[in-house]
């Protein structure tokens, strides 16, 4: 008698193909995607940190930095689809704090693709109006 629960190929739920592109995305993600940041950004000003894949931006955070107070707020984070769930945000993420360390980071993100991003990197939400006294605008 066969059971309706086996069918062969690691169980009822695995995809075919799943875990391979898993690995595909997260190799592209770490080996040829560059993080790029535009010339001409001074701290306090709204910053950006591009996402580049073959000369073309796959996606991008944007964040205001206040060296006075060694805060950052992030307020957006878009990465295209098909580089979901490949790392790239957390690299993302874990090259900016490297690159200014020291920095206290927060969001003001809270859409459900970008809040397991930074519960997983600890990254606070700001509480609301609560701004830095030395940002612009």
């Amino acid at each position: 008698m066969e059971h309706p629960a086996h069918h062969g190929g690691g169980g009822r739920h695995r995809l075919l193909g799943h875990r391979k592109g898993d690995w595909h995305r997260r190799l592209l993600a770490y080996s040829e995607v560059e993080l790029v940041h535009p010339d001409g950004q001074g701290a306090g000003d709204a910053q950006c940190l591009l996402l580049v894949h073959v000369r073309k931006v796959v996606g991008h955070v944007d964040f205001r930095l206040c060296a006075s107070c060694a805060e950052a707020v992030i307020t957006e984070v878009l990465i295209e689809k098909q580089f979901h769930r490949s790392g790239l945000g957390t690299r993302a993420l874990s090259h900016l704090r490297a690159r200014y360390p020291g920095v206290v980071w927060r969001t003001t993100l809270d859409r459900r693709g970008t809040r397991d991003l930074m519960r997983r990197m600890r990254v606070p939400r700001q509480a609301e109006g609560s701004r830095c006294s030395h940002a612009n605008g």
